[in-house]
């Protein structure tokens, strides 16, 4: 499993000119799978992005997490994260996992992320998205199981 996290202060993604999910302060997740992941592996990453200390105490360290700060989480499916460019010019996608694997690890992944107490905006899986974010620092990061 891999995550794309970037701290915001704003984000929102649309669908066929649809706001389906927005944000304040928090997380956009880019959330990609491929075929070896497992609920293991989405109970690691949630506890990791749920507990990531990026964000800047009183003393401009960053020292504290999402749920700290009372952020929200926007979470957009990304398979194009397990594309493959060292070939050619078109990207390979076959360590992406297949949309019936990946999307109930998405869903859970957001069930977990919801459970921390967090709450959970979400892009439309398998869909053509808009994704709109003013990145916060920037402050990117990859976190992989």
């Amino acid at each position: 499993m891999r995550v794309v996290v970037q701290r915001t202060r704003e984000a929102s993604v649309t669908v066929a000119g649809d706001m389906v999910g927005k944000i304040d302060h928090g997380l956009l997740l880019l959330v990609g799978i491929t075929h070896e992941d497992s609920e293991k592996d989405v109970d690691f990453v949630a506890d990791k992005v749920a507990n990531l200390r990026i964000f800047e105490d009183e003393d401009g360290k960053m020292n504290h997490s999402v749920q700290e700060t009372g952020g929200q989480i926007l979470s957009v499916s990304q398979f194009t994260l397990y594309g493959d460019c060292r070939k050619g010019r078109r990207p390979n996608f076959m360590s992406a996992a297949r949309p019936e694997q990946a999307e109930p690890l998405y869903e859970l992944f957001n069930s977990k992320l919801r459970e921390k107490g967090l709450l959970v905006e979400t892009g439309r899986f398998g869909a053509m998205m808009d994704v709109r974010l003013l990145n916060d620092g920037p402050v990117t990061l990859i976190v992989e199981s």
